[in-house]
Formats: structure tokens, sequence, C-alpha cells
């Protein structure tokens, strides 16, 4: 008799039950119907089964548990009905609010929030080592206030009134003591990495020297996630960037040179996928390849057409790079994925809302010619208007104006020169910083130094 062989089985995925609330002041881009519809995409690209969904408004959160205790009772009846395994709510949670729902549904379904499954997402996603401390840093310090009795490891191990080394420590017990040393080599791990990752940041800041030196410029490659920027960096330097239809395919920033009409060459990079509410610990931990962005002489911003909230992802982007200092970078905008609208006349009516923009499809190559002459016309023809006043110690800068812009009126003041004139667009993100304010003064070192004492 013949005996049958087991097949292996893939691992059966948890089961997610999803929760998003209305505030009724709070601003968000997306409709609650479209950032739970994404909330799903997460966790999908997190490996997890999305089994049903609560929804509720509010004037403000429940002071305990975010959502209203009538709410809760059906959360936790609906979530034990589908056998969910996880609670994912939309929007980030205090780590009170946590602690009470956790306590509220029972001990088999865990509740996280948007911001812990993103980070579930980057820390799969992430491959190289500066990406890797990055996320970590971000786990870290989202898990650090959230640390409870729940999480120590040797909680009552010790016995007795004393901790590990057996000397009684009065009235705090020993799962407070062990909390308290997860707490300070929690706190040690995150000084390490930020030191580790501070190394990082001075050897992009050597990189990015370098290039300017070299005179050539860059172009970041900005959008919200998925929207197709590693297929158009693949694309334009026809390398094997990894691309994925999933949210945060690739988090680590990608450069390849680029030959652009008029002969020139440009350093295309490729970054990080934005998102609505991406959350805070996220933009602080990836500061360093967020700086390709800061420091970039144009932002190419790829915008998903055929999203159907199209505008509401360009204007989140767009809050985004204000929200990181590159909203004063120069900008143009690649609406990708053109080929999937039916309608042609609609997407030259759609091009309207878009500054600057060119409609184009990364995969089937259409439109590339137009947006490459586009970006060869604001990096090497467009000259704008600006007035700086450059003190004499960047005589590098003062150089440059002379040697690549038109210097229509230059006045030497005290401390250096202020000058009337224009640049081209790469130019204007490298002389931002010292643009002219009204009846602003330069002063000499010296003066100043003197005036200090």
């Amino acid at each position: 008799m013949a005996k049958k062989i087991p097949q292996p089985t893939t691992p059966q995925r948890e089961r997610a039950f999803l929760v998003g609330v209305e505030l009724r002041d709070a601003h968000s881009i997306l409709s609650l119907e479209d950032s739970l519809a994404e909330l799903a995409l997460l966790a999908d690209t997190a490996g997890v089964e999305v089994v049903g969904e609560l929804t509720q408004k509010l004037n403000r959160p429940h002071v305990e548990t975010y959502i209203g205790p009538g709410k809760v009772e059906e959360l936790k009846a609906l979530a034990e009905e589908m056998l969910a395994d996880v609670v994912i709510f939309d929007d980030e949670l205090q780590p009170r609010h946590q602690r009470e729902l956790e306590k509220a549904l029972g001990k088999e379904i865990r509740v996280i929030d948007r911001t812990a499954l993103i980070l579930d997402i980057f820390a799969q996603h992430a491959h190289s080592r500066e990406g890797m401390m990055q996320v970590e840093l971000a786990q870290y310090e989202y898990n650090l206030p959230r640390l409870t009795r729940a999480w120590t490891h040797l909680e009552r191990q010790a016995g007795g009134g004393g901790g590990r080394s057996g000397v009684g420590v009065g009235l705090r017990g020993p799962g407070e003591t062990q909390l308290e040393v997860d707490r300070r080599a929690i706190r040690k791990r995150i000084a390490h990495i930020k030191q580790e990752l501070e190394k990082v940041e001075a050897q992009r800041t050597r990189y990015r020297a370098q290039r300017r030196r070299t005179r050539i410029p860059t172009v970041a490659l900005v959008g919200y996630t998925n929207a197709g920027k590693s297929t158009l960096l693949n694309h334009l330097s026809k390398s094997e960037v990894y691309v994925a239809d999933q949210l945060f395919a690739t988090l680590d920033p990608t450069t390849r040179r680029v030959q652009i009409p008029g002969d020139n060459t440009v350093l295309f990079t490729d970054t990080v996928g934005f998102i609505q509410k991406l959350p805070t610990t996220l933009i602080v931990a990836f500061h360093a390849t967020l700086e390709e962005i800061v420091e970039a002489d144009l932002l190419l911003h790829v915008a998903d057409i055929s999203h159907p909230n199209a505008l509401g992802q360009y204007q989140a982007v767009l809050e985004t790079l204000k929200e990181i200092g590159a909203d004063h970078i120069p900008m143009i905008t690649a609406l990708n994925k053109s080929d999937r609208l039916k309608d042609a006349e609609n997407a030259m009516r759609i091009l309207e809302n878009f500054p600057k923009s060119v409609a184009i499809s990364a995969l089937k190559g259409e439109g590339i010619k137009q947006l490459l002459e586009l970006a060869q016309e604001e990096l090497f023809e467009a000259y704008e208007p600006i007035r700086v006043r450059l003190p004499y110690k960047e005589g590098a800068l003062i150089s440059l104006f002379h040697e690549l812009g038109q210097v229509e009126r230059i006045e030497h003041e005290r401390g250096g020169v202020l000058i009337n004139g224009k640049l081209p667009g790469r130019l204007l993100a490298q002389f931002v910083a010292w643009k002219a304010q009204p009846n602003a003064v330069l002063e000499s070192a010296e003066e100043t130094e003197l005036e200090e004492l």
C-alpha cells in the first residue's frame, strides 16, 4: 500500500482586524475609507491577512482606549468571531491606549498601530547595513515608551524581594528592576546606533561634497510608495534596481548616472517612498537617507496618475517634503502609469493640476524623452532670479555664482557680498540658505566676536 508523503505547506498567515477612526478636527489627505484601504495594503505587504474592519467617528480619542467603550466591546466580539490574531489601528496609539485595549481584548489578541506595522515592513525590506540600523533605531525609539512589566523576560525569576543580584531594592519589585535594566540597555543601544549613523552621515556628506566638486547635478526621485520610482530609474539607467508591486519594496537609496539631452550627465537617486501619516520616528531615523533629497539640485516627483486618489497622494508627498525641509528645491512631476488611463483627453486635463509635469509610462517607456527634456531645461536652461548675501568665507559659492550664474549687480559689504542675479535651477538649493533678507546686514567675524565678548 502506497504511503502518502506529506507535502510542505506554507505557514498560515496571521489574521488581522483593522480599526479606523475619523476625528472631527484631524487633518487627513485621504478619506477614512481610502486610508483603511491603504492600511489593508500595508498589512498584505507585511504578510498579514485582513479579515474585517471597524470604523468610528469621534470628536476626540477616548482617554483610555482611543475608541469608545461600546466600540471596544463590538471590536472584541468581531475579532473573536473572525478568529483575528491581531488588531491594527490606522492611527498611532499612545502606550496607554495600547495597554488598555490589550486588557479589554484579551491575551489572545495583540494590538498594534499603523506605525508598528510600517516598522515591521521596513524591517523586512531593509538590506543594507545603514538601512537595518535606521530601522532598528526607529523600532527602539517607538518601543521604549511602551515597555511594561509584561515585556520583562526575567520578571519574578529571582524570587523573593531581591533583584538578580539578591540585593533587596526596597519597595521596588524584581519586575520593575528588570524593566529599568531593559530601558537602560535600549537607551545605550539607541546611543550606539546614532553614533554609527553619524559616521554614515559624515561619509555621505563627504561623498556629496565630492559630487559637487565634479559639478554633476543630482536629481532625487521622490513620490508616494509604489508610484513606480524604481521602475523609472531602471528605464533611465538601463539598470536592475529591485522592483515589486507592493508598498515600500525598496528602502535603500540607489544612485545611477543618466545621460540627458544636451549631452549632460546627471545623477538620479531613488529614495524611500512616502506615505500618508509617515511616522515621525521613521523621518528621524532615516535622516541620513532623506538628506539625499534635501541636498538634491532637482526633485523628480513620480506620481501614480492611475490611482483613484492621485491628487491626495501628490499632496501628501508635498507635505512630507515640507516637513523634511526640501520644499524649496525645484521640482518636476512624472505622472506615471498613464498607459492605464482609458481616456487620453482626460489625461491631458489632469496635467493641468500638476505644474511642470509630463505623462509617462515607466514600464513601457512612454513620455521618457519629454521628461528628460524637461529635466534638462530645469537643470541647465531655466534661470531663476535670486538675491543672496554671501560671507567672504563662502568664496566657493561666490565663484560659482560668477562662473555659472548671471550677476546683474554686486555690492561689497562689511562681512561679504550682496549679489543680485540669476542662477540655473540646479544651483538654487546651494544658495537658499544665503537668500538676502530685507535690511539684513552681514557682520564680519571679528565684529561678531567682539560683541559676544
